[in-house]
């Protein structure tokens, strides 16, 4: 079976900004975009992330921005061949060949590959949860080569160095650190500098910028980075900063706890959410409904809140935005959790004539990766196995949600041409047992519904456990409504090896709910 390729965008970032650098007596603290930087150079290792989040800042600035960008861009006086062995410092695959770049190129090394260097050597350390093992003699010939040239850097090179030497956890009392401060005191006799020791500590994030933590936030839901510390962190942030900040913001900061399906452990952290949409509901209802629709996927509707979305007011005031329609359909959506999962809401609810279908067709990224998908190979190992009058693919369902493959089955198990049977159990969902709702148009018997799910490998968190929350809030609602739901995960899909192979995993997942098909099954 075909498995799909890495997502092009998790890749980590090429670093184009710096610091701030502060002057002399200033106290420095990282920029939004140096220390995102810093966090996502080692985005696949979440013991990495965290720990590079709680990190101390170093006093005072490594680097200039300018500096760092002209180093970034290969812009100012060193292009040319200078710049293509820049290149090929950042695209080092190892530590070895990183230090084979700067060996066998003595004529091209200027003093800023140096920290471009130990960069590398940091996003490669935190490349993978537990990354090879890197040869003393490979950091002891990379420490040799600084120390011998340190002597012609500028004091932003060196800065830079002893930055990264602290963030790689070189000791405060070796030879590269002390040949480095050695150089520094020289240049800046006045200045002391406190030890360099890649420290890890409890930081507040409250004392991070909002702009950072969206910016965090935004990257573990995009690349479906489940970290429970850095979601964890994201929480606490939003609690104690509740009064800074208005809905638009907190969308976003609320973003990844829906789509990852995280719940945070805070206490506190509903009843903020709850404050702060009684006091900017009627602000911004975009940014209101987002955030409904992560609590959605969390179940943790708040009522009052629901009151309000629902009022005629609100929806008044939305018909004629430019967003009308995207609110409406989640607004339906919302509005089936509360028939579904929230069976004591007494208050009001979206008006019939204001509804419209929630996924009327696959989502976006099942049609950007469907040449990745197992649909195609599922579905001819259905029409090999059943026949293809037997089962409905890709079949939008009420109120709105598409199913991958849908089969209509009797009470002794058979299954039914499903052109002769009607394919919809009634929504809302009549008191009956689950997947029984409709009578056989000839036998009058009653007719089951099963769904097969594919759960491809982008439908969970990037551990390959969790559902991601929209993906786990179908399949909870298809159940609420009465279909039968037979998961078929991507690592059951992935070991069938050919066609065959998958006819008699499909043939024994079926056999497995007592079904029944060909000349027996009717």
């Amino acid at each position: 079976m075909r498995r799909p390729r890495e997502d092009p965008g998790s890749r980590a970032p090429r670093a184009t900004e710096g610091a701030t650098c502060a002057g002399p007596g200033e106290s420095w603290s990282p920029s939004p975009n140096s220390m995102l930087r810093v966090l996502l150079s080692a985005q696949a290792s979440s013991a990495r992330l965290s720990g590079l989040l709680l990190l101390q800042p170093v006093q005072p600035c490594c680097l200039g921005s300018r500096k760092w960008q002209d180093w970034s861009s290969g812009e100012g006086p060193h292009a040319g061949p200078v710049q293509g062995l820049q290149k090929l410092l950042e695209q080092a695959k190892s530590p070895g060949e990183l230090l084979r770049w700067l060996g066998q190129n003595p004529t091209k090394v200027r003093a800023h590959h140096y920290p471009v260097a130990l960069h590398r050597l940091g996003q490669l350390l935190g490349s993978q949860p537990q990354p090879p093992p890197v040869e003393q003699v490979t950091l002891q010939d990379l420490s040799q080569l600084i120390i011998r040239n340190c002597s012609s850097f500028d004091i932003h090179t060196i800065h830079a160095c002893l930055h990264l030497a602290g963030l790689l956890g070189f000791p405060s009392d070796g030879p590269l650190v002390c040949a480095l401060e050695k150089e520094r005191r020289f240049r800046l006799p006045l200045k002391p500098l406190p030890p360099l020791q890649p420290v890890l500590h409890k930081a507040r994030p409250e004392e991070l910028t909002p702009h950072v933590m969206v910016l965090l936030a935004q990257h573990l839901a995009r690349h479906r980075l489940r970290e429970p510390q850095l979601l964890e962190a994201i929480a606490h942030f939003l609690v104690v900063q509740e009064a800074q900040l208005n809905s638009k913001v907190v969308q976003k900061l609320v973003l990844p706890f829906g789509r990852l399906n995280y719940l945070p452990l805070d206490q506190q952290f509903m009843p903020c959410l709850e404050r702060i949409l009684a006091r900017e509901a009627g602000v911004a209802p975009l940014a209101t409904v987002n955030i409904l629709m992560s609590l959605c996927q969390l179940q943790c509707l708040p009522f009052r809140a629901l009151h309000f979305v629902f009022s005629p007011s609100f929806i008044n005031h939305i018909s004629g935005t430019p967003h009308a329609l995207i609110v409406r359909r989640y607004l339906s959506l919302i509005d089936t959790a509360v028939e579904l999962e929230l069976p004591g809401y007494r208050g009001p609810r979206l008006p019939q004539k204001q509804q419209v279908p929630i996924f009327p067709q696959p989502l976006t990224t099942d049609r950007a990766r469907c040449k990745y998908s197992h649909k195609d190979i599922v579905a001819e190992g259905l029409r090999q196995l059943l026949g293809e009058e037997k089962y409905w693919q890709d079949l939008t369902v009420p109120p709105g949600y598409c199913t991958d493959f849908l089969l209509c089955v009797s009470s002794n198990g058979a299954v039914l041409p499903v052109r002769t049977q009607d394919p919809f159990l009634p929504y809302p969902p009549r008191s009956c047992p689950q997947g029984w709702a409709a009578l056989n148009t000839i036998t009058r018997d009653p007719i089951q519904r099963v769904v097969l799910m594919l759960q491809e490998r982008w439908h969970f968190c990037r551990d390959g456990r969790v559902l991601l929350g929209s993906r786990a809030l179908r399949e909870r609602h298809l159940g609420l409504m009465g279909y039968q739901l037979l998961p078929l995960p991507f690592k059951e899909l992935e070991s069938q090896r050919g066609l065959p192979q998958l006819k008699s995993y499909l043939r024994q997942k079926l056999q497995t709910l007592g079904l029944r098909w060909g000349p027996e099954g009717g």
